[in-house]
């Protein structure tokens, strides 16, 4: 399991967390799941499956790349 946790603060000073993570599944498969949302409230969660672990690094680094470029910073 790869885990990477990012936060900001919104305009509202209330703390915005983003975090992507690796991790095998139940059938062989690499999942990445994303979730996101304001801390301490419930999430917004999106897995996706992979047939390898080249595949799913890939789209969870782009997924990271883009939340450090919206302002996120890693925790």
């Amino acid at each position: 399991m790869i885990e990477c946790l990012l936060y900001r603060t919104n305009r509202t000073q209330r703390r915005i967390f983003y975090r992507v993570e690796i991790a095998m599944n139940l059938f062989s498969e690499v999942s990445v799941l994303r979730e996101w949302g304001i801390a301490g409230g419930r999430p917004t969660a999106v897995v996706q499956s992979f047939a390898n672990l080249r595949e799913a690094s890939q789209v969870a680094d782009r997924h990271r790349n883009r939340a450090e470029r919206r302002g996120y910073l890693r925790a």
